[in-house]
Protein backbone atom coordinates (compact mmCIF):
# COMPACT_ATOMS: atom_id res chain seq x y z
CA UNK A 1 0.00 0.00 0.00
CA UNK A 2 1.06 3.66 -0.30
CA UNK A 3 3.04 4.86 2.58
CA UNK A 4 1.51 8.09 4.09
CA UNK A 5 5.01 9.46 3.92
CA UNK A 6 6.03 9.04 0.54
CA UNK A 7 5.91 12.64 -1.22
CA UNK A 8 2.73 13.85 -2.78
CA UNK A 9 2.40 13.50 -6.40
CA UNK A 10 -0.29 15.37 -8.36
CA UNK A 11 -3.36 13.48 -9.44
CA UNK A 12 -5.40 14.71 -12.11
CA UNK A 13 -6.90 13.90 -15.96
CA UNK A 14 -2.97 14.10 -18.07
CA UNK A 15 -0.90 15.38 -14.97
CA UNK A 16 2.05 13.33 -16.59
CA UNK A 17 2.46 15.55 -19.49
CA UNK A 18 4.56 17.62 -16.49
CA UNK A 19 7.98 16.32 -16.75
CA UNK A 20 8.23 17.15 -12.70
CA UNK A 21 5.86 14.72 -12.41
CA UNK A 22 6.91 11.89 -14.37
CA UNK A 23 10.35 12.32 -12.12
CA UNK A 24 8.23 12.31 -9.04
CA UNK A 25 6.54 9.03 -9.86
CA UNK A 26 10.03 7.69 -10.96
CA UNK A 27 11.38 8.12 -7.78
CA UNK A 28 8.77 5.75 -6.15
CA UNK A 29 8.99 2.61 -8.57
CA UNK A 30 10.89 1.11 -5.55
CA UNK A 31 8.70 1.53 -2.67
CA UNK A 32 7.80 -1.88 -1.77
CA UNK A 33 3.99 -1.96 -2.84
CA UNK A 34 5.64 -1.44 -6.35
CA UNK A 35 8.83 -2.69 -6.63
CA UNK A 36 7.68 -6.51 -7.83
CA UNK A 37 5.85 -4.77 -10.61
CA UNK A 38 8.46 -2.52 -11.48
CA UNK A 39 11.38 -5.58 -11.43
CA UNK A 40 8.35 -7.01 -13.55
CA UNK A 41 8.42 -4.55 -16.28
CA UNK A 42 12.10 -4.29 -16.73
CA UNK A 43 12.40 -8.13 -17.49
CA UNK A 44 9.17 -8.07 -20.23
CA UNK A 45 11.34 -4.65 -22.14
CA UNK A 46 13.60 -5.01 -24.82
CA UNK A 47 14.99 -3.27 -27.59
CA UNK A 48 12.16 -2.97 -29.69
CA UNK A 49 9.18 -2.84 -27.43
CA UNK A 50 8.41 -0.21 -24.55
CA UNK A 51 6.90 -2.01 -20.96
CA UNK A 52 5.41 1.07 -19.29
CA UNK A 53 5.97 1.11 -15.46
CA UNK A 54 2.79 0.84 -13.45
CA UNK A 55 1.75 3.74 -11.74
CA UNK A 56 2.98 4.16 -7.87
CA UNK A 57 -0.01 5.80 -6.87
CA UNK A 58 -2.30 2.73 -7.92
CA UNK A 59 -2.29 -0.14 -5.36
CA UNK A 60 0.66 -1.76 -6.49
CA UNK A 61 0.76 -6.08 -5.49
CA UNK A 62 -2.21 -5.04 -2.93
CA UNK A 63 -4.31 -3.72 -5.78
CA UNK A 64 -7.69 -6.04 -5.77
CA UNK A 65 -8.97 -4.63 -9.01
CA UNK A 66 -6.83 -5.31 -11.93
CA UNK A 67 -8.38 -3.58 -14.85
CA UNK A 68 -6.79 -5.15 -18.47
CA UNK A 69 -6.90 -3.11 -21.12
CA UNK A 70 -5.88 -3.87 -25.08
CA UNK A 71 -2.08 -2.25 -25.97
CA UNK A 72 -0.24 0.39 -24.79
CA UNK A 73 -0.09 3.71 -26.87
CA UNK A 74 2.69 5.90 -27.35
CA UNK A 75 2.35 7.78 -24.49
CA UNK A 76 2.95 5.26 -22.21
CA UNK A 77 6.59 5.33 -24.10
CA UNK A 78 9.14 7.17 -22.07
CA UNK A 79 10.12 8.38 -25.53
CA UNK A 80 7.92 11.27 -25.98
CA UNK A 81 5.19 9.79 -23.52
CA UNK A 82 5.54 9.15 -19.73
CA UNK A 83 6.91 5.70 -19.16
CA UNK A 84 3.91 4.68 -17.35
CA UNK A 85 0.57 2.80 -17.41
CA UNK A 86 -1.81 5.67 -16.07
CA UNK A 87 -5.29 7.00 -15.83
CA UNK A 88 -2.91 10.59 -15.56
CA UNK A 89 -1.01 10.14 -19.13
CA UNK A 90 -1.57 12.84 -21.59
CA UNK A 91 -4.14 11.24 -23.64
CA UNK A 92 -7.99 11.12 -24.52
CA UNK A 93 -7.87 7.65 -23.65
CA UNK A 94 -6.27 7.69 -20.35
CA UNK A 95 -8.64 11.18 -19.52
CA UNK A 96 -11.83 9.40 -20.06
CA UNK A 97 -10.37 6.33 -17.62
CA UNK A 98 -9.64 9.01 -14.93
CA UNK A 99 -13.47 10.40 -14.98
CA UNK A 100 -14.79 7.50 -15.15
CA UNK A 101 -13.02 5.70 -11.87
CA UNK A 102 -13.69 8.82 -10.02
CA UNK A 103 -17.64 8.36 -12.07
CA UNK A 104 -17.68 5.16 -10.83
CA UNK A 105 -16.86 5.87 -7.05
CA UNK A 106 -13.15 3.24 -7.24
CA UNK A 107 -10.92 3.85 -4.56
CA UNK A 108 -7.47 4.31 -6.85
CA UNK A 109 -5.80 2.55 -4.13
CA UNK A 110 -7.70 -0.76 -4.90
CA UNK A 111 -6.60 -0.94 -8.39
CA UNK A 112 -3.68 -1.38 -10.78
CA UNK A 113 -3.65 -0.71 -14.68
CA UNK A 114 -1.75 -3.48 -17.40
CA UNK A 115 -2.34 -4.34 -20.85
CA UNK A 116 -3.08 -7.73 -22.72
CA UNK A 117 -0.37 -6.52 -24.91
CA UNK A 118 2.19 -5.25 -22.78
CA UNK A 119 5.01 -3.36 -24.39
CA UNK A 120 4.19 -0.84 -27.18
CA UNK A 121 6.10 -1.08 -30.30
CA UNK A 122 5.48 2.02 -32.38
CA UNK A 123 1.98 0.60 -34.22
CA UNK A 124 -1.69 -0.12 -32.60
CA UNK A 125 -1.63 -2.87 -35.00
CA UNK A 126 -1.78 -6.09 -32.71
CA UNK A 127 0.87 -8.91 -34.75
CA UNK A 128 0.39 -12.17 -34.94
CA UNK A 129 1.65 -13.88 -32.01
CA UNK A 130 1.61 -10.84 -29.47
CA UNK A 131 -1.57 -11.99 -28.04
CA UNK A 132 -0.32 -15.32 -26.86
CA UNK A 133 2.59 -13.57 -25.97
CA UNK A 134 0.64 -10.88 -23.80
CA UNK A 135 -1.39 -14.12 -22.03
CA UNK A 136 1.76 -15.67 -20.76
CA UNK A 137 3.13 -12.56 -18.99
CA UNK A 138 -0.42 -12.02 -17.63
CA UNK A 139 -0.04 -15.55 -15.91
CA UNK A 140 3.53 -14.16 -14.51
CA UNK A 141 1.45 -11.14 -13.38
CA UNK A 142 -0.90 -12.66 -11.27
CA UNK A 143 1.19 -14.63 -9.57
CA UNK A 144 2.49 -10.57 -8.41
CA UNK A 145 -1.56 -9.75 -7.27
CA UNK A 146 -1.91 -12.01 -4.10
CA UNK A 147 -5.08 -9.67 -3.25
CA UNK A 148 -6.70 -9.75 -6.37
CA UNK A 149 -10.64 -10.19 -6.66
CA UNK A 150 -11.95 -8.58 -9.63
CA UNK A 151 -11.02 -8.32 -13.50
CA UNK A 152 -12.29 -5.74 -15.31
CA UNK A 153 -11.45 -6.31 -19.21
CA UNK A 154 -11.97 -2.97 -21.11
CA UNK A 155 -12.26 -3.80 -25.10
CA UNK A 156 -12.73 -6.57 -27.39
CA UNK A 157 -8.94 -7.69 -27.84
CA UNK A 158 -9.08 -7.88 -23.47
CA UNK A 159 -12.27 -9.70 -23.97
CA UNK A 160 -10.27 -13.03 -25.41
CA UNK A 161 -8.68 -13.93 -22.37
CA UNK A 162 -11.68 -13.85 -20.29
CA UNK A 163 -11.83 -17.69 -20.17
CA UNK A 164 -8.37 -17.81 -19.03
CA UNK A 165 -8.71 -15.52 -16.14
CA UNK A 166 -12.20 -17.15 -15.08
CA UNK A 167 -10.24 -20.38 -14.78
CA UNK A 168 -8.14 -18.54 -11.97
CA UNK A 169 -11.40 -17.86 -9.65
CA UNK A 170 -11.74 -14.47 -10.14
CA UNK A 171 -14.60 -12.34 -10.75
CA UNK A 172 -14.39 -10.76 -14.35
CA UNK A 173 -16.52 -7.94 -15.98
CA UNK A 174 -15.87 -6.56 -19.63
CA UNK A 175 -16.22 -3.27 -20.42
CA UNK A 176 -15.94 -1.21 -24.03
CA UNK A 177 -13.11 0.37 -24.59
CA UNK A 178 -12.77 4.60 -23.65
CA UNK A 179 -11.23 5.17 -26.84
CA UNK A 180 -11.60 8.64 -28.94
CA UNK A 181 -12.78 6.35 -31.51
CA UNK A 182 -15.49 4.34 -29.37
CA UNK A 183 -16.92 8.31 -28.46
CA UNK A 184 -17.40 9.33 -31.46
CA UNK A 185 -18.61 6.14 -33.24
CA UNK A 186 -20.56 3.91 -30.62
CA UNK A 187 -21.56 6.95 -28.08
CA UNK A 188 -23.98 4.98 -26.14
CA UNK A 189 -21.41 2.14 -25.62
CA UNK A 190 -18.91 4.84 -24.26
CA UNK A 191 -21.41 5.97 -21.74
CA UNK A 192 -22.13 2.90 -20.55
CA UNK A 193 -18.45 2.42 -19.36
CA UNK A 194 -18.46 4.24 -16.14
CA UNK A 195 -21.94 1.96 -15.18
CA UNK A 196 -20.44 -1.54 -15.83
CA UNK A 197 -17.25 -0.03 -13.85
CA UNK A 198 -19.67 0.71 -10.85
CA UNK A 199 -21.00 -2.60 -10.90
CA UNK A 200 -17.45 -4.17 -10.62
CA UNK A 201 -16.95 -1.87 -7.78
CA UNK A 202 -19.56 -2.77 -5.69
CA UNK A 203 -18.64 -6.68 -6.53
CA UNK A 204 -15.50 -6.15 -4.77
CA UNK A 205 -17.32 -4.86 -1.93
CA UNK A 206 -19.18 -8.65 -1.60
CA UNK A 207 -16.17 -10.75 -1.96
CA UNK A 208 -13.47 -11.91 1.09
CA UNK A 209 -10.28 -10.35 1.60
CA UNK A 210 -6.96 -11.72 2.29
Amino acid sequence: MIDAKLPTSLDGPRTLRSRAERDRRKTLLREPHIAPLTEFADMLRSADVAVPYFDPLDGGNAARMLFLFEKPGPMTDPEGGSGFISRNNDDATAEAAFHFMRQAGIDRKDTILWNVIPGWNKTIRIAKGELEQGRLALNALFTLLPRLRIVVLVGRKAAQVQANIEQRGLKVFVSHHPSPKVRAIYRDKWESIPGVWAVARQALEHTTPK
